[in-house]
């Protein structure tokens, strides 16, 4: 069986994948580019804090330039593109590192990619929150892997500037447990970045003109999820600041995606498939748990990884402990203010479409009107979670450049 479609999950956004899905980028939208930092006007006027603790900036890595060249013949390599919409502008990547909290709300440094499309002096770009899907290898984190086919390189030379969180548990916190599917941490590592990325910005005369977007795909869906439930409840900048947002596939109500999963282990295992239910496992041994652990997490990830990650929210899961799970995992049952674009697949199987469909739900129910909260299904044939990558990438595009300026 092919490995890539044997094991979605840990692949759907690789890089291998994402060559594809950035090509998708690409003919949905036309170049842009930003200023770097010697090129670019001071900053309007407005006050400048540098914020001790999580959001604390601590430092930029100049990660070197690539040309619209460069990008353009990493995008030919997966695909041809047409000229009329290949990038025009050069990025400049940085990696950031600054301070955010961990699963157990500990203080821990961690790591992003900047990108910043190369523009005349003085212009102004849109910023926008890219959050990457579920990756098993460090060496994929964004900061990691500025190279001319990264997702957030490939959006920068379209004329914004890109912020993409490597997450806890990769690039410079390597190491630490990944808070796979936690709210509070998922959210502060995109949040904390904002903050920490806006003192750089002002710092180095990287002008943004106080627009920003959230974008990103199943893992990165639910990051983007939680991250704007947390600007939504904010009143500073940032939250000020959003527009719209937009995520893909992701399993924000996180006990129906392991429902789904779970179900297929069943299947696999009919013998003991009666008792592989959290309602009995949680008066089942340790060890069984354990192997039903180890069975979803194979089916979620694979076995080839070098990143750790938190098994907390399956353990809520397989202890049937649904109070913990809407507390701690859960991100589907708020109410938005800016336009919530969901979009996903129908015949997704890994991350169910009831997901998707539960928010949707969950938000109408709070008040939510249709023309700030939709859905739109993956026209892709299966409309599974991998074949709706690339159209989401048509789908993201096609939602920012109806809002965005200064592209």
């Amino acid at each position: 069986m092919n490995k890539l479609k044997q094991n979605p999950w840990r692949r759907w956004l690789t890089h291998a994948v994402i060559s594809t899905a950035t090509v998708a980028v690409l003919l949905a939208c036309g170049g842009g580019s930003s200023s770097t930092p010697d090129t670019v006007a001071a900053e309007p006027a407005e006050p400048i804090v540098q914020t001790v603790g999580p959001g604390e900036f601590k430092k930029a890595i100049p990660l070197g330039t690539l040309s619209a060249a460069d990008i353009a013949s990493a995008l030919n390599a997966a695909a041809s593109i047409p000229a009329s919409v290949a990038p025009r502008f050069a990025v400049t990547n940085y990696r950031l590192e600054y301070l955010t909290t961990d699963g157990n709300g500990r203080e821990v440094l961690a790591s992003a990619l900047a990108s910043v499309p190369i523009k005349p002096a003085g212009a102004l770009s849109p910023v926008l929150g890219y959050q990457h899907g579920t990756i098993t290898r460090d060496a994929d984190a964004p900061s990691n892997h500025a190279q001319p086919s990264e997702p957030a390189v490939v959006l920068a030379s379209q004329g914004y500037i890109v912020l993409a969180a490597d997450y806890v548990g990769y690039g410079s916190s390597k190491g630490l447990p990944h808070p796979y599917l936690m709210a509070a941490p998922s959210a502060a590592v995109v949040t904390d970045l904002l903050v920490a990325a806006k003192y750089w910005r002002q710092t180095n005369g990287i002008r943004d003109n106080k627009q920003l977007f959230l974008a990103g795909y199943s893992e990165g869906g639910y990051t983007t999820m939680v991250a704007s439930r947390a600007l939504n409840a904010a009143d500073n900048a940032h939250s000020k600041s959003l527009v719209a947002v937009v995520p893909g596939g992701g399993p924000y109500q996180v006990y129906v995606t392991l429902d789904e999963i779970l179900k297929q282990i069943r299947d696999r295992n009919p013998l003991i498939g009666a008792l592989i239910t959290p309602g009995v496992l949680k008066y089942m041994g340790s060890g069984t748990r354990e192997w039903v652990r180890s069975e979803i997490m194979k089916q979620m990830l694979g076995s080839d990884t070098d990143v750790v990650f938190d098994p907390a929210f399956l353990d809520n899961f397989l202890a049937d402990d649904i109070a913990a799970m809407e507390r701690l995992s859960n991100v589907h049952d708020w109410k938005p203010t800016v336009s919530m674009k969901l979009f996903h697949g129908r015949d997704d199987q890994l991350v169910s479409y009831r997901s998707s469909v539960a928010t949707l739900q969950a938000m109408q129910a709070r008040g939510t009107p249709g023309n700030v909260a939709s859905l739109t299904d993956c026209n892709a044939q299966p409309a599974d979670h991998l074949g709706c990558v690339a159209p989401y990438w048509y789908f993201l595009l096609g939602q920012l450049t109806t809002l965005a300026k200064d592209l």
